[in-house]
């Protein structure tokens, strides 16, 4: 038992290979989060659609408790296995699917124009996070075993923040105005300046800013051989885009249905 526990959180390092990104194993586990994840925002969603918003948001505080939670076992387990007390460091919720860390609990506990914006950065974002940092995750599937402990964390954290977003659409909770887009953008590029710089000051790769890392982004760091100034921009205009495209399909959606 000593030792299942001490491979599941890679106390020491993984002993067992990584079965690969795009594995079956890696596939099937990913596949049964985002059918958890989905079932849960449905059930939860319909039940408190009716409800009074205090009802409605209980369910998000939990959200904002669960992922923050997770986060920070992760976190200090990450500093214990690695015998290394500057490894948080390497956790700074400084990733687009991170920023959920700190826009969730704002969405669950903030109030006015701040827990407006942050809803809407939830749903815009939260869905496309969960997919990402699950079916796109390059970089932890061909590092880490799918059953271990920084896989598992992660894919938990990804479902919770695509949980949210599909919650706070189903039961009604966001605005989605269309000044709030700007908000939203504001956020986004806020948090990838903070992280430019601490992939600068770090030698880190936060926001994959710095390069594609096996994600979809080497598409893009691969079309401009590495650029360190072009790529960057790319990626942030890439958020922009879909931020736009985002709102723009989700009231052209609305517009349809008051006309139907």
């Amino acid at each position: 038992m000593k030792e299942f526990f001490r491979e599941f959180f890679g106390i020491g390092g993984y002993k067992r290979e990584p079965e690969g990104y795009m594995s079956w194993q890696h596939l099937t586990f990913v596949t049964f989060l985002m059918i958890v994840m989905v079932a849960l925002a449905v059930y939860f969603g319909r039940k408190n659609k009716n409800s009074d918003y205090k009802t409605k948001n209980k369910v998000l505080i939990w959200a904002a408790i669960l992922i923050d939670g997770f986060e920070l076992f992760k976190i200090i387990m990450g500093c214990v296995s690695s015998k290394d007390p500057l490894n948080w460091l390497y956790n700074l919720p400084l990733f687009l699917c991170s920023i959920q860390l700190i826009t969730i609990p704002l969405a669950a506990f903030s109030k006015g124009k701040v827990k407006e914006a942050s809803l809407d950065f939830v749903f815009v974002f939260g869905i496309l996070g969960a997919v990402l940092g699950t079916y796109a995750a390059g970089q932890n599937y061909s590092a880490y075993p799918v059953l271990g402990f920084d896989n598992v964390v992660s894919g938990i954290t990804h479902s919770i923040s695509g949980f949210a977003s599909l919650y706070i659409i189903i039961s009604g909770m966001q605005s989605m105005k269309r000044e709030n887009s700007i908000i939203v953008f504001i956020i986004m590029l806020a948090f990838a300046i903070m992280a430019l710089i601490a992939n600068l000051t770090l030698d880190y790769n936060y926001m994959f800013l710095m390069r594609g890392d096996g994600t979809p982004y080497d598409i893009f760091y691969n079309l401009v051989k590495g650029n360190a100034v072009i790529y960057p921009i790319i990626v942030v205009l890439l958020f922009a885009i879909y931020i736009a495209l985002f709102y723009y399909v989700y009231h052209l959606i609305i517009k349809r249905k008051k006309k139907a």
